[in-house]
């Protein structure tokens, strides 16, 4: 057989074990864009019957809406999608190739485990592998679909994505099989019920839950423009948003972002605090607002989505704005003995990292640390504004005081004069010139771009 017949019959073998996966690639990118990389590459194993072709995963790159996008499948049709480290090699290969290109990264993971027989070896590409994702953060975006099952070492790739995407009835991520889960647990459970997105909602990976591979598509297009382009034309810049002098509501308070413009992240896990990427003002941003109420009580999980987000806008140099009604940390020993402390000095951290703007917007309650970490000039806001019926105090009013000083000597008529509800006015943090404007909750928008464009960098 002459080399060109050759090179056709090795194609075909390699196309006709990687259909699917190739049918998946071409769901998310324009046309006939992708151009596949390291293809002919193989190993053998003593445990399988066959070779693994094209390592097992398919790499490679491609145009989404015009931009160009690295792409890493893992192909569940050859040996299970199994885990080797030529595998992990051919992986970091792409990741580099990205990392100089300047190109954001899609996963689709689909992965039975780490294959047989590959002892210590594999840990050590699992480890070059994570650890190489982790370098991307704030060189690349990187999006990670569940493609299907996918289990082991393998999904500490899915905490290392800056979006996760789990497709409703397929997704499934565990470090352990669901079948090692099931008999550690002693319960008949399904893998659903082991990985799925809601059994996995307090772990904050999913990013979103969808249908399909054309949401997928419409989403990291949406993304992708708002983190590549920072600043659009807008139509919308000072429109004022009347509804929020009469009552407060988060459906007032999405109508500051430009229409059609805001994604919420990661809506199921701590849906207190909502985290959303928009434009206002044409401008792109990242913000965090607080459910409406009597103020949200701060947990470890709360301050870890917060933190999370954070980090993202910060890795991608996003202006960051807090919408505040936060009580601060809530006074039970189950919050004391959490991870809330230490959730809340990393998120500080993040804070002392940031290059692009923060704006903070009191717009019901910033008691405390809710005040102190969404809201304190000292921690780096470069604007902070309050609406003019929003509380702004150490305590939430005087009974909160007496509480605190229970075992004090302190005089509890004067603590209850000085932390009455009218002396949490925000007029007496702007006396201390900590806070730059009390301002019309209708006014909110013009006031944050107008602060947005003195900081465009």
């Amino acid at each position: 057989m002459d080399k060109i017949s050759l090179l056709r019959e090795r194609t075909k073998t390699l196309l006709e074990a990687g259909k699917q996966v190739r049918k998946d690639i071409e769901s998310l990118i324009d046309e006939q864009s992708f151009v596949e990389l390291s293809r002919y590459s193989f190993s053998k194993s003593d445990f399988y019957d066959g070779e693994a072709l094209g390592e097992g995963v398919v790499t490679g790159f491609a145009t989404v809406n015009g931009y160009p996008f690295y792409i890493v499948a893992q192909n569940p049709e050859v040996l299970s999608g199994g885990v080797s480290k030529a595998n992990c090699e051919k992986i970091e290969n792409c990741l580099e190739k990205a990392e100089k290109a300047s190109a954001p990264v899609i996963w689709l993971l689909s992965s039975q485990g780490v294959r047989i027989g590959e002892g210590v070896n594999v840990l050590e590409g699992i480890a070059a592998l994570a650890l190489k994702a982790v370098q991307l953060k704030g060189s690349v975006p990187q999006f990670l679909i569940v493609n299907g099952e996918v289990y082991g070492q393998i999904a500490t790739l899915a905490g290392i994505a800056d979006f996760t995407y789990f497709i409703n009835k397929k997704s499934v991520l565990a470090v352990n099989s669901p079948l090692v889960l099931a008999a550690k647990s002693g319960k008949n459970i399904s893998k659903f019920e082991a990985g799925g997105a809601e059994a996995l909602k307090n772990a904050n990976i999913a990013s979103f839950t969808v249908e399909s591979f054309g949401e997928i598509r419409k989403s990291i297009s949406e993304i992708y423009e708002l983190l590549s382009v920072g600043v659009v034309d807008s139509e919308e810049m000072n429109d004022p948003v009347p509804e929020l002098d009469k009552k407060i509501t988060i459906k007032g308070l999405l109508k500051v972002f430009d229409k059609g413009s805001a994604i919420e992240v990661g809506a199921t896990y701590s849906p207190e605090v909502k985290c959303f990427l928009a434009r206002m003002g044409g401008i792109a941003v990242a913000a965090v607002i607080f459910d409406e109420g009597e103020g949200v009580y701060l947990t470890a999980n709360a301050v870890r989505k917060i933190k999370d987000f954070a980090e993202m806008a910060c890795c991608n140099n996003l202006p960051y704005i807090t919408f505040v009604n936060s009580l601060g940390i809530k006074p039970e020993l189950g919050a004391n003995d959490s991870l809330v402390l230490r959730e809340t000095g990393e998120y500080i951290n993040i804070l002392d990292c940031f290059d692009s703007a923060k704006i903070s917007v009191v717009y019901g309650k910033a008691i405390g640390f809710g005040y102190t970490l969404f809201a304190a000039k000292s921690m780096g806001y470069d604007y902070s504004y309050a609406f003019a019926n929003s509380q702004i105090a150490l305590f939430d009013g005087a009974q909160g005081a007496e509480i605190e000083f229970s075992d004090e000597k302190a005089d509890k008529g004067k603590l209850a004069e000085k932390y009455a509800e009218e002396n949490s006015d925000p007029i007496n943090a702007a006396k201390g010139g900590y806070i730059d404007g009390i301002i019309a909750p209708s006014l909110v928008k013009q006031y944050i771009v107008a602060s947005l464009q003195t900081l465009l960098k």
